[in-house]
């Protein structure tokens, strides 16, 4: 007796395997792109307004804010740096922004609750300023549970910023793909444009909110936000790919030092028994470090092969004996740090927007004289980010096509030009800065209001745009072309490191600016009795503090141009064969004919 023909067909769908939907793809992004969005509006946010918090409600000097506000940068843009090695060799990627996220809605809620509870910060100022509030000041647990929520925010920045491009890259990243290298170029094109408009948002909305509808609620929407980014990220958790952890970059460069001491008093091998003397990879096309730093050269020399390595071909004590390819990746690191230490007082510059935001609240930030719409002062950076977007646009869309189209050929401003120019124009925006405050605190003084820090000076707040819009083309100059200089000049494994740079040398510049400010208020205090640095920003000298700046952003120009000279060609420099944009070949004509 035959099967009915449904049963028949259920059985032969029973003993078929199930085809599984492959993971990844396009329909990850929303999700991994509004998690990133969401925790840069949530920070970006909070930063802005967050020194006339501590000065209202917390009752801080200005100062001591500001110290504080850089501390918390600090460690927002240092944590990256620990939330890529615990990815990497530990959690994976996809947990660790898990954790992340999570530490972020956290921080931030802990946050709202200072805003939403009186217990936990001093009672409010009895005068009518700030600068005169005979309030109590906060205690030692009220501060500690303030720095609590920075830091949790701190530690879920660490885990989201550095992993979600990498978490993104994974779910397209298809070899087999003939056009995997454009669809990875749209993925990132996206999520920078996705991450400024996220910034521009928390500079306008959330900074409006926070002025027209108070702490409460301008701290409990970004809190909102984050939860929510959270919860859709991990319900797409069947979607994702997820790679394992593997050895993290940072532990090979630590094994590369550790082996070059250990190895200190070995000798190096002659040149022509070089080829066998030092350890490389099977498929390495590195056989021989280079000539450069030779001291790290003993990391990779062989003592006893047979001791030394296994029958597979993988060393037995990595920290004894690395590869030649680790070796070369720790030399590249070494040789760029003089020019990516030439980025600090760039990002030192960037970092005063504390200042910059009482400079605004005391200037007229009307639109017109007719106009009753009022540009919030911390919305004011938004400036800074309009600058750098535009610059990028024209820059690969009008810039270089109309000037390859006038030479005939294709034109590229070499990287380490377009660095020097961002540091000059970084120069120049503190030059401007200190000029402008100079005139306001004069018309301040002339109108009587030497006295009075809340007062409305009659001069329009339109006057610092040219800074905003002259740091965000720095910014784009330098900063953009620091991270392409550093992905060109590293081997591919440094991939991570290169991206985790810029946010290291904006760490080590706000602890400098925090260094800087203090020497500043202290200096100058001692020889007119008067700091430069007043929580009263009328009575202060801030154009002074900004000529400083200036003048050690000058002396930073010139540091450049000796790195970049010391540096030598790039890499593209080289590939292209040319030196300072000239020919070889046409430099060796010249030479014959000389």
């Amino acid at each position: 007796m035959e099967n009915p023909p449904d049963q028949t067909e259920s059985k032969e769908m029973m003993l078929q395997p199930r085809i599984r939907k492959p993971k990844g793809g396009v329909l990850t992004m929303p999700f991994i792109i509004a998690n990133e969005g969401f925790e840069k509006v949530a920070s970006y946010g909070l930063l802005q307004n967050m020194i006339l918090y501590l000065m209202s409600d917390y009752g801080l000097g200005l100062v001591k804010g500001q110290n504080v506000l850089f501390m918390w940068v600090a460690a927002t843009n240092f944590m990256p740096l620990v939330g890529a090695f615990l990815s990497d060799s530990y959690l994976g990627r996809f947990l660790t922004i898990s954790i992340a996220s999570l530490s972020s809605f956290l921080g931030m809620m802990v946050l709202w609750l200072t805003a939403m509870l009186p217990q936990v910060k001093p009672p409010p100022c009895v005068a009518s300023t700030v600068t005169k509030c005979s309030s109590t000041a906060a205690t030692s647990s009220q501060l500690a549970l303030l720095y609590f929520a920075f830091a949790l925010i701190s530690i879920g920045s660490g885990g989201i910023r550095p992993c979600s491009l990498a978490f993104g890259a994974d779910q397209l990243d298809n070899k087999d793909n003939p056009k995997n290298e454009r669809v990875l170029e749209s993925f990132f094109g996206w999520y920078y444009a996705s991450s400024s408009v996220a910034v521009l948002i928390a500079f306008t909305v959330i900074v409006y909110i926070q002025d027209h509808l108070g702490w409460r609620i301008g701290f409990g929407v970004p809190a909102i936000l984050m939860l929510v980014a959270s919860i859709l990220f991990v319900l797409a958790s069947p979607l994702y790919v997820k790679r394992n952890a593997t050895k993290s970059l940072f532990t090979g460069l630590a094994q590369v030092s550790v082996a070059a001491y250990v190895n200190r008093k070995l000798v190096l091998p002659v040149h022509n028994d070089s080829y066998g003397g030092y350890y490389h990879l099977n498929d390495s096309e590195l056989k021989t470090p280079s000539d450069k730093l030779r001291f790290l050269n003993k990391a990779c020399v062989t003592r006893n092969r047979e001791e030394d390595i296994g029958a597979d071909g993988l060393v037995l004590n990595p920290w004894r004996l690395c590869s030649t390819d680790q070796v070369e990746e720790l030399k590249a690191l070494v040789k760029v740090i003089p020019v990516w230490s030439t980025g600090i007082m760039m990002s030192i510059n960037v970092s005063q927007n504390s200042f910059q935001l009482l400079q605004a609240n005391s200037m007229d930030r009307r639109l017109s004289d007719h106009s009753t719409f009022k540009i919030p002062p911390g919305s004011f950076g938004m400036f800074t980010i309009i600058a750098l977007i535009s610059w990028v646009v024209l820059y690969d869309r009008a810039i270089l096509p109309l000037a390859s189209k006038i030479r005939g050929r294709p034109v590229r401003i070499n990287v380490k030009i377009r660095m020097g120019l961002g540091l000059f124009i970084s120069f120049l925006a503190m030059a401007v800065s200190a000029t402008v405050e100079h005139y306001r605190r004069r018309t301040a003084i002339s109108q009587g209001l030497a006295n009075n820090a809340n007062a409305t000076v009659n001069i329009s707040a339109m006057w610092l745009v040219p800074q905003y819009v002259m740091h965000g083309l720095a910014e784009a100059l330098t900063g953009i072309g620091q991270t392409e200089f550093f992905y060109t000049e590293f081997p591919k494994s440094m991939s991570s490191i290169a991206a985790a740079l810029f946010g290291l040398g904006m760490a080590v510049a706000n602890i400098l600016a925090s260094v800087i400010l203090n020497v500043v208020k202290n200096s100058s205090k001692k020889q007119s009795g008067e700091s430069w640095i007043e929580d009263n920003i009328n009575k202060g000298h801030y154009d002074n503090y900004y000529w400083v700046l200036a003048i050690l952003s000058f002396v930073n120009v010139v540091y450049y141009m000796v790195c970049s000279w010391s540096y030598g060609p790039t890499m593209d420099q080289l590939r292209n064969d040319k030196v300072n944009g000239v020919r070889e070949e046409e430099q060796e004509e010249a030479v014959k004919l000389n």
